[in-house]
């Protein structure tokens, strides 16, 4: 939106360009789609209990490979007779809650370590700005070095298969993502004239990172999260379909990837091909979500708009 003069010296807002309306309203759009989706696969994956029209375990050699539509099963079943809908809405549910929980506790520890960092000094176990910030960053930065695969193949060993692998895992590798970005905005945040101040009329270190610094973020923080549910949603598919992540039979939508690449060989392609598209659809939405928020709490974004 533009600032314009008038004769009498008032000013007024004028009206986009249309290119930029055409390009704010598919932004738009595209944010409430997303949020469209991401609401009606968590609301349905909640209510797996009542909307499952089978057991998501109920295996039946009989009725194997059936395809879309047939028998009453709306989406066929499985090389055990198992219905794909039944486990793509129970999968929902771990696929789902995984890839929050090990989300939000990456970044709330990513952007803890990056407020700590960022806005450390002398009253933080006696050390100066930058020995306090290197040390945290430095261990961000060993972080990094672990390959994704290594970490979980670690804690694996160290745990056995199952969902705390995943967890850990997608934590681990996560962090120093989230520290990394919330520490170059916590480090823009920190010569800001507020945070100054409140130094100036005496605040103690932790009511500057709460009551200054971390509301000022906690838009880069949420922009973030969001976006990290995503690609871990991808992760922990990808860890359940490698034998390490969610064990059978619990139903999963990566472990019914990478049951279904099984027996695609054979012709059937719904077992492996359904599960993928949902993956790639809810992956995208939060990838959606994410840029839409980002242009809501991005003060860049927005003066680039008026």
């Amino acid at each position: 939106m533009f600032l314009t003069a008038t004769p009498n010296g008032r000013a007024v807002r004028a009206h986009l360009p249309p290119r930029r309306r055409r390009s704010r309203r598919r932004a738009n759009a595209q944010v409430v789609l997303a949020a469209a989706i991401i609401a009606a696969v968590a609301l349905v994956s909640l209510l797996a209990p009542v909307v499952a029209p089978y057991d998501p375990d109920l295996a039946d050699g009989s009725i194997k490979y059936l395809g879309p539509g047939e028998q009453g099963h709306l989406l066929g079943t499985d090389e055990q007779g198992r219905d794909i809908l039944s486990r793509l809405i129970w999968g929902g549910r771990t696929s789902l809650i995984v890839a929050f929980l090990a989300s939000a506790a990456a970044t709330v520890i990513g952007s803890l370590l990056a407020l700590v960092a960022g806005l450390s000094d002398d009253r933080v176990a006696g050390l100066s700005d930058d020995r306090v910030a290197g040390l945290i960053m430095r261990t961000v930065d060993i972080m990094f070095a672990f390959p994704v695969i290594m970490i979980a193949l670690v804690f694996a060993v160290l745990l056995g298969p199952g969902t705390p692998v995943v967890v850990l895992s997608i934590v681990f590798s996560a962090v120093p993502y989230v520290a990394r970005v919330i520490f170059a905005e916590v480090k823009l945040q920190r010569g800001r004239e507020y945070v100054e101040a409140a130094e100036s009329l005496g605040s103690g270190f932790l009511a500057i990172v709460f009551r200054e610094v971390l509301p000022n973020v906690a838009g880069q923080i949420v922009v973030y999260g969001t976006g990290l549910v995503g690609g871990m949603i991808v992760f922990s598919s990808s860890l359940s379909a490698l034998g390490i992540g969610v064990q059978p039979p619990t139903a999963d939508w990566g472990r019914m990837i990478s049951e279904g690449a099984k027996v695609i060989i054979t012709g059937n392609v719904y077992p492996a091909l359904l599960p993928g598209l949902v993956v790639l659809v809810v992956a995208l939405a939060f990838n959606w979500l994410g840029d839409g928020l980002r242009d809501v709490f991005d003060p860049h974004t927005r003066r680039a708009d008026r």
